[in-house]
């Protein structure tokens, strides 16, 4: 099931209602029945799997909530090794063993292996098998106490709205409401219709009608080549951001309706001045993850300018990796790590540049400057995230360096790629409408808060007619199935 289909539409009203008429002490029950049948509309089978991530963390948290418990760190590595060990198993091991047979290869030898073609990636296991893990590191450090009632806790780990592609949710934040489940409040209420219809938006609107633009070029880069690959790809950073955050939105709207709060996932993150603020404003849940059972653990900052390099490249390679079983995703995760150290190494050199030059950093055309290198920056580097394999990935990158066609963006040509001239013209004004929003946040303006203070009669109709221009400019009808979100196969 995922947020875009009428599946969704029908269940999650009856999930609502049946949650606000039902006790308060039951509800968490309602909802981890829900969570495991929406979960189980992509394949049955696969919520053991989910099951046995939730049962072995519950499990350790039991044990390191002991007093006594003289095996503390054995637990937790047992319990990181079990959980990673069924990660590493579906998402990585056809990885490498396919790269352990090349390698064979090229000395001669020949690695016999039928495969495992037949399995299929479990939905969301890299999502609810950090958020598990998380667990059992803040039990550990005695951040949270353990969760006792098995069946709250495995809603924690599998609570519908975020259970697939995040955000990865913090027991100290998610747990407590669970076992203390608030009444129905209805401005909270309003707020998560508004931040789903936002999220839809970007979604079905914004996301799969670029995607129609991008899979064409990026399908067959060498018919497209040159400027039609230029414009794939800055389009594919708006795709991308659209189809990610609005699964995020929906989620963090769902759960308000259910009186849940969920971290913010995204923060503007195309308006930061540097690679670094990047990372702060994207996929927050993940990035804070990696810093705080990871960057954190691997000493930081704190032993030396050298390590902190290193540290810094481990957690972006192994963020690479997280995204995907594929050397092109390395590279992705590599890249963004690179342009961190040269970043800070040249923070001195730009710093002189600016008192030589008596440079404003302060000033607009400054700051949009930063803006742009920054968005280019990223940009590039995923190439290497959509292009699928490395070796398509760097002819992309060879076409787009040696462009010449410029005449494509002036002749109507761009019309040729999937999308007439009047879906393209919808596409870019719903960008502006995009790029309008995200400034409103990043001066911290709360357009929700503000259309939710108008009189009820101008709130109604600001969501009606939000809903008749998604169900008129989406991507839907006659042929077309429900486009899943990119971070599904994550």
């Amino acid at each position: 099931m995922i947020f875009n289909s009428l599946h969704f539409l029908i269940f999650f009203p009856i999930v609502v209602l049946l949650y606000y008429i039902i006790p308060q002490r039951f509800r968490y029950l309602w909802l981890l029945i829900a969570s495991y049948y929406f979960y189980m509309c992509w394949n049955a089978s696969y919520a053991l799997l989910l099951m046995f991530s939730t049962f072995v963390t519950w499990l350790s948290g039991l044990f390191l909530d002991k007093r006594n418990f003289k095996y503390r760190k054995i637990c937790v590595v047992t319990s990181f090794c079990l959980n990673l060990a069924v990660l590493f198993f579906f998402k990585y091991f056809q990885f490498v063993i396919s790269n352990i047979s090349v390698l064979l290869g090229s000395i001669g030898l020949t690695l016999q292996f039928s495969g495992l073609d037949y399995l299929l990636l479990p939905v969301g296991i890299s999502f609810y098998t950090f958020q598990a893990l998380s667990y059992t590191m803040d039990v550990y450090r005695n951040e949270v106490p353990a969760e006792k009632n098995l069946a709250r806790y495995a809603l924690f780990v599998s609570f519908f709205p975020q259970l697939v592609a995040g955000p990865i949710e913090r027991s100290k934040n998610l747990l407590g409401q669970l076992r203390n489940p608030k009444p129905l409040n209805w401005d909270t209420a309003r707020e998560g219709v508004l931040l789903m219809i936002w999220g839809y938006f970007l979604k079905v609107v914004l996301a799969d009608r670029i995607a129609i633009f991008v899979d064409t070029v990026y399908g067959n880069y060498v018919t497209y080549s040159g400027f039609y690959l230029i414009v794939a790809t800055l389009l594919f950073a708006v795709q991308i951001y659209c189809d990610f955050a609005g699964y995020s939105v929906i989620a963090i709207g769902t759960a308000k309706i259910l009186g849940i709060k969920l971290m913010e996932n995204f923060n503007a993150p195309y308006l930061s001045a540097s690679v670094a603020e990047f990372w702060k404003r994207w996929h927050i849940s993940l990035s804070s993850w990696f810093k705080d059972y990871l960057y954190i653990p691997m000493g930081g900052n704190r032993k030396g300018t050298a390590r902190k390099y290193v540290n810094k490249m481990v957690v972006f390679l192994v963020s690479g990796l997280w995204h995907g079983a594929q050397w092109s995703y390395i590279i992705w995760g590599g890249l963004n790590g690179i342009y961190q150290i040269i970043g800070e190494l040249l923070e001195p050199f730009r710093e002189r540049i600016n008192k030589i030059f008596h440079l404003k950093r302060n000033c607009i055309s400054h700051k949009v400057a930063k803006i742009v290198i920054t968005f280019l920056l990223i940009d590039f580097s995923w190439i290497f995230f959509r292009a699928g394999s490395t070796y398509s990935a760097l002819r992309i990158v060879k076409s787009i360096f040696t462009a010449s066609n410029i005449g494509v963006l002036f002749d109507g040509s761009l019309y040729q790629c999937g999308l007439s001239q009047k879906n393209f013209c919808v596409m870019l004004l719903c960008i502006g409408i995009l790029m309008f929003a995200d400034i409103c946040k990043y001066k911290k303006i709360q357009i929700s808060t503000l259309i939710l203070k108008q009189e009820y009669w101008c709130r109604w109709l600001i969501i009606s007619l939000s809903v008749c221009l998604i169900l008129l400019f989406g991507i839907w009808g006659v042929g077309y199935e429900e486009a899943k979100f990119i971070y599904f196969q994550f």
